[in-house]
This record gives C-alpha cells, sequence and structure tokens, in this order.
C-alpha cells in the first residue's frame, strides 16, 4: 500500500479523469465534508468546495451516513466539462420517519406491515442530484438540479453513487433502502419508492427545470423528469456504487449489497431489462406489473445476500450462540424465484482460518491490469472494519472472479504491508484509473467524520 495523499478528510469518491485542456490523467477524491481534490504537478489541487451546501454532519455521535456521497464525469468531460454530484443538502435535516430504533417482530405483523406517512414533515433529510459544468476560466459552476430526495432516515443513502455506464452512456444513480434497519417500510421493494433502486438517468435530455421539487416517489416527478429515468434493479439495502468490466462486446455489472446482520453480498449481472418511470408509472395507475419482469431484483427485504433476512438474540445469557429467526418469512418466500443470486458473499462471524469476520461493504472494483497478475480480471472488494483486527480497528482487501452460471464463488484475502501502528485504519473507499489498471484506496483513522483530516489515499502496488 503506498501512500498517495495524506491528512484529508473522508474519502467517500476516488475518480479519475482528464481536465479540459490537460493531457494526464488525474485522480480525484470527493470527502464527505464536501471537498474535490485532485493530485496534479506533484501537488494537491483544490477542484471544487461545497461544504457551505452540505448538511451538518455528525450532530449525534460523529458517525454520518450523509454529506458528499457521489461525483461523477461526464464521459465527454475533456471537452464540454460537465460533471455531477449528490449531495446532503444543509438546512434540511428532519425528525426522521420514525420516533425509536425498528426491529421486526415476527409474532407483530404491525412491525412488519409500517407505512411510511406523512412525508413532508417525517423524514430526515433531502439528497440532491446536480449536473456542474467547469468553465473556460476553470471554475465550476452548477448548471441544473436533476433530482430532490427526501430521505427517512440518516443512513443508506449510497456511496460513491454516480458512475457513467459505458455501455449506455447514461448516468447510473445507487441508492440504498432508506435507512433505519431491515427497511421498516419495504420501500427497496416498491416499484414507487425511489430508494432500493438502481436509476438510469439520461442527461442528454437537457430537462430544465428551475426548482425540481422534492419527492420520494416515481410518480410525484413532472413528467419531463420521469422520462429522463429507467429503472435498472430494486431490492437494494444500501450500495457502495456499480463497476463495469468489459469482456468481449458485453459488459459485467458489479454492484455489492451491505448486510444487515449475517453476510455482505456481490452481485453480477450482464443482461437486463431497464423499465422507463413513465412505465412504471402508468403501470401503478392499472395495478399491472406483467411487463416489469426483467427488473433485476436483489431480494432485499426479503433476502439478505443468499440468506432468507435474519435477526440474532442470544441463546442465553452466559452463552455464545445466537438464535437466528427469520424476519420476513412470507416476503422470502414471495422473491425467492424473482431474486438474482449472489456472485459471491462474505459473512459477519466467519472462524475459517483464511476467511474473516466483516463489517459493511465499502467498494466494489474490477481490475484489468497486468502489475498485479493474480488480480488480473478479477473483482476486487474492501470491507469497511475486519472484526478480527482489534484493538486497532483495520479495514481488509479480498477478490473473487466471475462464476459459473449458479454457483456461489468462493473469495480470497488480499494481504497488504502497511504499519497504521497504534492508528485505526477504516478502510471507506475503493477506486480504479480510467481504464481499470490501477486500484486506490480510500482509508481513515476514525469512524467519525467529525474527527478530521485523517484520511490516507493508497495505491495498491506489487
Amino acid at each position: 500500500m503506498r501512500p498517495v495523499v495524506s491528512k484529508i478528510n473522508l474519502p467517500t469518491v476516488i475518480k479519475s479523469a482528464i481536465l479540459p485542456g490537460d493531457s494526464t490523467e488525474r485522480l480525484f477524491i470527493a470527502t464527505q465534508v464536501g471537498e474535490i481534490f485532485y493530485i496534479g504537478n506533484g501537488g494537491v489541487r483544490t477542484f471544487l468546495d461545497i461544504r457551505p451546501r452540505i448538511i451538518k454532519l455528525g450532530a449525534s455521535g460523529g458517525y454520518d451516513e450523509r454529506g458528499l456521497l457521489g461525483l461523477a464525469f461526464h464521459p465527454h468531460f475533456y471537452y464540454y466539462g460537465q460533471f455531477y454530484l449528490h449531495y446532503s443538502v444543509t438546512g434540511s435535516q428532519g425528525p426522521g420517519a420514525l420516533s425509536d430504533d425498528f426491529m421486526p417482530n415476527p409474532c407483530d405483523p404491525q412491525t412488519l406491515n409500517l407505512k411510511w406517512t406523512n412525508r413532508e414533515t417525517k423524514y430526515d433529510h433531502i439528497d440532491t442530484v446536480e449536473e456542474w459544468i467547469l468553465q473556460a476560466n476553470g471554475q465550476p459552476q452548477k448548471r441544473r438540479t436533476l433530482l430532490n430526495l427526501r430521505r427517512p432516515f440518516m443512513n443508506h443513502n449510497g456511496v460513491n453513487s454516480l458512475n457513467f455506464s459505458p455501455e449506455t452512456g447514461k448516468l447510473v444513480l445507487t441508492t440504498g433502502d432508506g435507512g433505519s434497519g431491515y427497511d421498516p417500510f419495504n420501500l427497496s421493494q416498491d416499484n414507487m419508492e425511489i430508494v432500493g433502486k438502481i436509476i438510469e438517468i439520461d442527461v442528454a435530455k437537457d430537462t430544465f427545470i428551475a426548482n425540481p421539487p422534492v419527492v420520494s416517489r416515481f410518480n410525484e416527478l413532472p413528467v419531463p423528469i420521469q422520462e429522463t429515468l429507467t429503472v435498472i434493479a430494486k431490492g437494494v439495502r444500501n450500495i457502495p456504487g456499480i463497476a463495469f468490466q468489459r469482456l468481449n462486446h458485453e459488459y459485467i455489472k458489479y454492484v455489492g449489497n451491505v448486510g444487515q446482520d449475517l453476510e455482505e453480498a456481490i452481485f453480477s449481472f450482464i443482461q437486463y431489462k431497464p423499465i422507463p418511470v413513465t412505465q412504471l408509472v402508468q403501470a401503478s395507475f392499472i395495478n399491472s406489473m406483467t411487463n416489469l419482469k426483467g427488473l433485476i431484483n436483489f431480494g432485499w427485504r426479503g433476502w439478505e445476500g443468499d440468506f432468507p433476512t435474519s435477526f440474532m438474540r442470544p441463546c442465553s445469557e452466559n452463552s455464545p450462540l445466537d438464535e437466528k429467526i427469520i424476519a420476513y418469512y412470507n416476503e422470502a418466500i414471495t422473491t425467492s424465484t424473482q431474486r438474482i443470486h449472489p456472485l459471491a458473499t462474505y459473512f459477519h462471524r466467519d472462524s475459517r482460518p483464511d476467511k474473516f469476520s466483516g463489517t459493511a461493504l465499502t467498494g466494489v472494483q474490477a481490475y484489468m491490469g497486468n502489475g498485479i497478475p493474480g488480480l488480473t480480471g478479477s473483482v476486487v472488494f474492501t470491507d469497511f472494519a475486519w472484526k478480527e483486527s482489534q484493538p486497532q480497528v483495520k479495514g481488509i482487501l479480498a477478490y473473487t472472479r466471475v462464476r459459473q452460471v449458479g454457483k456461489l464463488n468462493d473469495f480470497s484475502v488480499i494481504k497488504t504491508e502497511y504499519d497504521f501502528g497504534s492508528q485505526s485504519a477504516f478502510y471507506v473507499s475503493l477506486g480504479t484509473n480510467l481504464d481499470q489498471t490501477r486500484l486506490y484506496l480510500g482509508v481513515y483513522g476514525s469512524s467519525k467524520v467529525t474527527d478530521f483530516n485523517q484520511g490516507t489515499i493508497f495505491e495498491i502496488v506489487p
């Protein structure tokens, strides 16, 4: 692990791009608090600082999943200077959708059928997706707002949430199920809910609506905005972006779904049928979902990776064992034949000597370089905090490969060399250069966004 830049705030996105008029590919880093830097001419330069636009972070203890979460450069950024941001808006703090922590109870139907009501007042914050442009004088300027999204809870907003598809040329927004735990309102499976989905945005449709309404459902969007959107997938819990790997004349898509209590899952797919949002809305009016079968479904909240979603409780006061109880039995049955199966999973508890117990998936990237021959063509992923790495917490890198159809694939740990000393090292983000021949890892010395300047970007080198 070779340090590239250090003493930065928590890095949420690592991307590469070539600036207009430049000839060198630059590494860009976005931080959760709202800064975007790039590495150029031997130093770190500020590209954009939107900290005043970002919601106040870490007010309840320092941990937060809001902030600047997405950065993507248009495929023609070099020529036209367009780029895109996803962030949580300052001043938009609300009380949240529920007053208490949520836990499903299979013996209490009320906990299985909750509805998100009074959305205009019972929400946590507002996220926005915007188009910006780098002007001729080198100063970025906001051009338009694409979406304003109301979120029920603080967490599960996605991270590295904006990426351009090399297949369709569209902007892909990957989000989470809205937060809390166990998806209290089952938003991820509801076709009208924006959360819990993977969405394509056709930015070539130059739709200007001065102030798009703040919404949480597709049918609340003005028709001109609906016409720019298609849905790729649902059943998402929380997702650290989407990665593309070219294979012959097709692209394999990789996404990670962050787990609840049992496991983390990495999914892959090639063929999919994006459903226009206008069609989704029309189908909801006539109560017909017959033409929506091409939608990718990751299974949440009925399934957590390749397990029926379960919660755990101690078997007894002195026992090291836990009882696992299926939370949503009927939903697991309903979605069992609709969902796709993971490429690979790893567990929150795993005593095997060559494995690890993970916490939360924070990045998935395809590696196509030859510099590390053992990884060429593989899918690299990173976990926030390896549970066995006490007392100083450390994240972990691992990899898997494309599998034969129908088989759950194994994974292997990537052993890295770097001495963090007494400092914790949470692995918070993963990125590549443009041709996926280099891997970059974002590490933070704290789990709290309010512990500033504890971040380092590393390049993974042989």
